[in-house]
């Protein structure tokens, strides 16, 4: 059979080498390769969704000797947590490429460093090797950073230097907890299978390994109080930098809480979970509210992200929680769920927030109104993926946060207090169309042009992908829940 997982892993990595290799590329090869690379990687994922996962463990496991002295290797695979994810990457990486086409600013650079961070996000969710799970973590941070100081805005190397040292620093706590799930097996390893089979860790060293784990990921995700770089990062970054920071690269933090915290140190996040889930729900109102404060689209948008990411950790912590099993699956299948939804909303709408910046060079909202009547696509698609980030049933978030809300509501009253964070996002979104896209355009913006193709084939996929989740979530659900079932029997 094909290693499918490697090959799907490596063809952005092998796009990025040929494009480095080519002497004096023109900026429309290197796009092509691009594009190429990127979809033949989303055929990848595609025929990995195909082939499927197992309800027992990981599937399509690849593995190759690397240092056997230590119990490393070459370690890949999949789940019905991490596959979502893989395709998410790639249908988000696909259409990046396409919006980014038109760049002329040093494109070779630019574009390399978006192949090389797609290969470390798909690597971060298929690792079955603590150091190669580690090695892709890092890189992407080491990809994003020149991404926002190369082709960032106006205060690009500020908000890159707080990115780098915030994330640089909050990883260090993950490694030590790996060397501790390390050190603590019977037969040191670093296979997280056999982690998740047989947590090494008990007591006290458990607890401390999960903290170390929390504080890493609680940066990554961000949740409240370690998200200040968040703002700045998303405000100052390119908007494909903005797209892949919250599409996929908050995905690590919450991934990470699944599958090291819940698999690895279940019974440290119990004791822990009460915790945990305080600062799930801080998180939740505290995006709704800080993104209700906001007079710019882009900030609007970044808040929101950890709001959403706040329901996430909920999902996570009532999982840990709850003895029902019914409800433990409940609460997983909405945080997978919801991490999946995520990436193809927040995605869109940082997009759009994108291409009326390149229109209007001003993200004010107070700048704007009756943007409905000048450019309708741009308008209406903005409306579609506003709707879907406040929840609106029958679209992608719908079903992911009222599984979360249900499982929670069977755990603990604080279910109530969570929903709240659901209506001040409906303020925030609904304010944000008033303001922006409502009422008579002003003179200044009646020749502002409307969605171009290229702009229309980078953000359409995503809002299909939207309707399609929320309507029918079963084609993700199904997927997700032949692992989560596994995980609470």
């Amino acid at each position: 059979m094909l290693p499918l997982v490697s090959l799907t892993l490596f063809l952005p990595l092998v796009g990025a080498v040929l494009i480095l290799c080519l002497p004096k590329p023109t900026a429309r090869t290197v796009h092509s390769i691009a594009i190429a690379s990127a979809a033949l990687t989303l055929v990848g994922a595609l025929a990995m969704w195909l082939q499927g996962v197992s309800g027992d463990g990981f599937s399509q496991v690849e593995e190759l000797v690397w240092m056997p002295a230590i119990g490393a290797a070459y370690r890949v695979g999949v789940d019905g947590i991490s596959l979502p994810l893989v395709l998410l990457s790639a249908v988000l990486f696909l259409v990046s490429f396409i919006y980014t086409s038109s760049l002329r600013d040093r494109p070779r650079a630019y574009v390399a460093l978006i192949l090389l961070l797609e290969t470390a996000a798909i690597g971060t969710f298929t690792a079955l090797d603590g150091i190669l799970f580690y090695v892709f973590f890092e890189v992407s941070l080491v990809s994003m950073y020149f991404m926002i100081a190369g082709w960032g805005h106006e205060d690009r190397q500020r908000a890159a230097l707080m990115f780098f040292i915030y994330t640089l620093l909050g990883s260090l706590p993950l490694l030590l907890a790996i060397l501790g799930l390390y050190l603590g097996s019977p037969d040191p390893t670093f296979d997280m299978r056999a982690w998740i089979a047989n947590p090494p860790l008990e007591g006290a060293a458990a607890m401390w390994a999960l903290i170390a784990m929390l504080i890493t990921f609680a940066v990554k995700i961000p949740a409240i109080p370690l998200h200040t770089w968040l703002p700045a990062a998303h405000v100052q970054a390119p908007t494909v930098g903005s797209v892949i920071l919250a599409g996929i690269m908050l995905k690590f933090g919450t991934y990470g809480l699944v599958r090291f915290a819940l698999q690895m140190t279940p019974d440290a996040l119990r004791d822990a979970g009460i915790v945990v889930l305080f600062f799930g729900v801080v998180s939740a109102i505290y995006g709704a509210f800080a993104a209700l404060a906001q007079t710019d689209l882009k900030r609007l948008v970044a808040y929101t992200s950890i709001n959403h990411m706040g329901y996430v950790i909920v999902g996570v912590a009532v999982a840990a929680l709850t003895l029902d099993p019914s409800v433990r699956a409940v609460a997983l299948d909405g945080a997978v769920l919801q991490m999946f939804s995520h990436g193809l909303v927040t995605g869109a709408l940082f997009f759009l927030v994108g291409m009326i910046q390149e229109r209007a060079h001003t993200r004010e909202m107070g700048e704007f109104g009756g943007l409905l009547k000048t450019v309708p696509l741009l308008g209406w698609s903005f409306v579609l993926a506003a709707f879907a980030s406040l929840g609106l049933p029958g679209l992608a978030h719908f079903p992911a946060e009222f599984q979360i809300f249900l499982a929670t509501l069977g755990t603990t009253p604080i279910a109530v207090v969570v929903i709240l964070g659901i209506a001040i996002i409906a303020g925030t979104f609904l304010k944000a169309l008033r303001e922006t896209f409502l009422g008579e355009p002003r003179d200044r913006w009646n020749k502002m042009p409307d969605l171009s193709p290229r702009e229309i084939l980078a953000v359409a996929p995503l809002l299909v992908l939207t309707v399609a989740t929320g309507a029918a979530p079963s084609w993700v659900l199904d997927v997700i829940h032949r692992t989560t079932l596994a995980l609470v029997l």
